[in-house]
This record gives structure tokens, sequence and C-alpha cells, in this order.
């Protein structure tokens, strides 16, 4: 069952992948009127319509009835205060249709009470899902309103019954359902009901698109101070001086207030030089609060305990990012994530990190984490060699995501995003995005949407959404010369993009 959420991801990604929410209101109030002239044969029907998209399906549905019946239209208030500009468009195309009335609920009560009495069919698209509570005025005493006629006449609610899910709603004989049942939806409340396809196409459920990002990213509050919308405390570095710090200013152009850095005193003292230049990327790292491990290259077991007071006071720990596989690193890493684990902290398992917890795997069980393994390390971690057969990979990642109850992100042409019970693939992204360091990038956006609060598998699902966006953005300034900067620069554009 859809919830209010996700039919809005339906309609935004709808329109990503070329099938417009201006087609699927279309085709929602054709297939509406097309079910009650057969089934009803009706010479005349009411349609009530609220302000916004609901009502919008129903103002396409008296479009089409009304060449088959006399149609009258009673909108819940004054046309002015339609709220959506596709609700608007369909409301002006019904003006001067000579079989069509339109009516206020709000002043013309004698009159609709006359067209009640006569009416055979009366339509509700007053409201869609996602209420709670108790329906205000003039909702509420519009649905008491028709649910008076419902023994004479024919109910027919568009999508779901207006009020489903507070104290009152329409009792409809018929319910017609767009593309699936939605959330609260049974025979008991909604009638019969009828789920009719609409057009949605196979991507934008298969795929990732600005939908989860739109509807799911969560946008600062007024009121918010600083580290109200996340820190992140990345741990890595050694080998590789890079990525880390990659990892960590990913972290902060996706939206975080904090991103600590945790590396050995080579990646520290690296930085320190940059400090020193006054180039354009050499002052980005002035951004992180350095914390220096105590080794010149690697990350060990001394560093555990004095880590862990700054575990505690990070939303999200990000670790792997450039650690390299030195036995001590090894321990030290499963050691971490034991902490992460005991202080109940969300956490991103990237890179060399991936290799030390494929030793210890159930450690990973019953923590709010995300593992982004290619193919290469999804068999470190699980010892099993994934297909080349994208649709046979998935179930596999998907049957180790529900073992472990944790969210994998598998890195591939098209990305797998599963956490054992929900799954989605993202093919948005650019060849060029194989340039070293894009994978750290991924790691630190997945990092912040943690730290912010969003749900591991969204936060898959976002963060490869951003990712690849981020590389398609930068490859139309860079061509085939994107580097891993780059692509962090491109966040925040993809952000003002879509949010």
């Amino acid at each position: 069952m859809l919830s209010a959420r996700d039919v809005k991801v339906l309609d935004i990604n709808s329109s990503f992948f070329g099938v417009p929410e201006e087609e699927l209101m279309e085709n929602a109030g054709r297939s509406v009127a097309n079910i009650i002239k057969e089934r009803y044969k009706p010479k005349s029907v009411v349609i009530f319509c609220g302000l916004g998209n609901n009502g919008g399906d129903g103002l396409v549905a008296a479009r089409y009835l009304s060449r088959f019946c006399k149609v009258y239209v009673v909108l819940i208030d004054d046309p002015s205060k339609i709220k959506t500009s596709l609700s608007r468009n369909n409301f002006e195309r019904l003006r001067g249709i000579d079989t069509v009335d339109i009516l206020v609920y709000t002043n013309d009560g004698e009159k609709i009470d006359n067209i009640m009495d006569k009416c055979d069919v009366i339509v509700d698209a007053l409201l869609g899902i996602g209420l709670s509570g108790k329906l205000r005025e003039p909702f509420r005493s519009c649905v008491t309103y028709i649910n008076e006629y419902s023994k004479n006449k024919h109910i027919v609610s568009v999508d779901v019954p207006t009020g489903l899910g507070t104290d009152i709603s329409i009792n409809p004989d018929l319910t017609i359902t767009f593309h699936d049942l939605k959330e609260g939806m049974n025979e008991n409340r909604c009638g019969e009901i009828d789920v009719v396809d609409i057009g949605i196409p196979r991507d934008a459920e298969v795929y990732v698109g600005p939908g989860e990002l739109k509807v799911f990213y969560p946008k600062p509050s007024s009121s918010s101070h600083k580290g109200d919308n996340g820190v992140v405390l990345v741990v890595g570095g050694g080998p590789y001086t890079g990525a880390p710090v990659l990892s960590a200013l990913a972290s902060l152009r996706t939206g975080v207030d904090l991103s600590y850095l945790a590396v050995p005193k080579r990646v520290s003292g690296f930085l320190h030089e940059l400090f020193t230049r006054r180039e354009r990327y050499s002052l980005l790292p002035l951004n992180l609060i350095i914390k220096e491990l105590s080794d010149y290259d690697r990350l060990t077991t001394k560093d555990v305990s004095s880590l862990e007071e700054l575990i505690k006071k990070s939303d999200t720990i990000l670790i792997g990012p450039g650690l390299g596989r030195d036995k001590e690193t090894i321990d030290s890493t499963i050691e971490i994530v034991k902490i992460c684990k005991n202080e109940k902290k969300s956490c991103v398992i990237d890179a060399d990190a991936l290799f030390a917890v494929g030793k210890q795997i159930d450690i990973l069980k019953g923590m709010k984490c995300v593992v982004t393994p290619h193919r290469g390390e999804f068999f470190h971690i699980t010892k099993v060699r994934l297909p080349d057969n994208i649709e046979d990979s998935e179930g596999i990642v998907k049957e180790w995501a529900k073992k472990l109850g944790i969210t994998i992100v598998l890195k591939g042409k098209e990305d797998i995003i599963t956490d054992g019970n929900r799954l989605k693939r993202n093919k948005t992204h650019h060849p060029s995005m194989t340039v070293g360091g894009t994978g750290d990038v991924l790691a630190g956006i997945i990092a912040a949407l943690l730290a912010k609060g969003v749900d591991p598998f969204l936060a898959g699902c976002i963060g490869t959404f951003i990712n690849g966006s981020a590389g398609l953005s930068a490859f139309e300034k860079f061509s085939y010369g994107v580097l891993a900067t780059d692509i962090v620069e491109e966040i925040p554009s993809v952000l003002k993009k879509y949010l």
C-alpha cells in the first residue's frame, strides 16, 4: 500500500522519467469518467471537488462525463482559492461547456439541494490521501452532507474517500483508486475498490529520482541551532590522503552542520599545508574539525578509546575512506564499529572498513547502518560472487540486507539499494564518474543524510541520486575531465534544483 509521501514521490518521478503530472491527471479523470459511464449510465452527475489535485482529477472527470450526461461541479470554496496550477487549468477548461454547471458549496446551498435530489451519481473528489485527526470546515460538513444521500444514490470516491484516516469520512459504494492501494484502504471504509492504471512509468517505481530527494530531504527549520541539522564523524585516511577529506566535505555540502575528520598525522599534516595556501580548494578543509590520530599513517588500537567521546558527540559515523588494510587498523575498525553499535549510532561503512567488517560480519546485525560496496567488496563481505545480470543480483543483495538487518548500496552501472524489504535502483550518473574519489563523495552524502535523520534505505536512495546528479552537472562543465572535487562542488546545485 502507498503512503501519501509514496504517492508524491511517484508523481515527481513520473515527470522525471517522461510522463508529466498533467498527463497523469488527465488519465485519472478520464478513467473515473469511463468507469462511471459504463457502470451506472447516469443522466446527471454531481462532482464535489476540492481545491487541490484530487479536485483536479474530479474536474477532468467532469469534462469527459459532460460528453454523455449533465454534470454539476460543486467546488468546496471559491474558484480563486484553487491551489494548484494543474487544477486551475482544468477548471478553466470547464468554463463554457453547456452541459456543465459550476456551483460553490459555501454559497449555493439551496441549488445544490435540488441537484442532489435529482442526480444519479455523486462523486467525491474533495481531498486525497494523507489526512489525520479531524476534518476542517467546510470539508467536515460537506462529508456529512454527502453521506446523507448515500442510501439513495451511487457514491463514488476518487482515489480515496475524503476523510479516510480521520474521525469522519465519505461512505462510498465505489472507490476508484490510481496505480495501487493507499494506506488505510479496505472495503469496509471504501466500498468496492477499483484500481486503475493511469500511466505511471515503470521507471518511476524501479529507479530513484528527484521525488525521494524532494519529499524526504529534511530542510532546516527557522529555529534550528548549530548541530541540529546533523553532525558527521569521518574516520579514515593513512595510506590515502584525499579520500576522507572528500567524504567530510561532501557531508557538509549535503547540509550537515558539523563534520569531524579523524585522520592520522600524515593526513592532518597535509591538510595543515593546504591551509597555508590561498587557493580555492585549499581553503575548503578549513570547514572541517580535525582530530589527529596517534600514529603517522594508520589507525591503531590506541585511537579507539580517544575516539569514543567524539563518537558520542556525533550523529553518524562514516568509517573506511582511505583507511588501508593494516592488521591493527582492521582490528581497530571492528572495535569502533562495536562502539557505534553500543551507542546506537548510525553508520556508513565504506571502502577498507568493508574488508574489516567482512571478518566479523555479524557485528552489523541490528545496526542502523548503510554499507556501500562495489561488486568486489560485496564478495569480501559475503563470500558470494554476484552474477552479471542485475535482476539476478537484486535478489542476492536483498537477501543479504534482510539477513543482516542493514541497508546495502551496491555501486555499479546501476546502483542497487535495498534494506531487505524495499529495493530501488539508481541509474542517474555519468561514465566519467569512474574517476577516483566519487565513491568517497557518495559515502559522505549518505552519512550526511543519516545524520539529518533520514531513514537508511532512503538515505541510500537519495544519496545515489544526489551523487549521480552532481556528476552529471560536473560533466556539463568539465566533460571527461571531471574530478571528485567537482562533484562535491555541484552537490549544492542539485539541492537547489530539486528543493
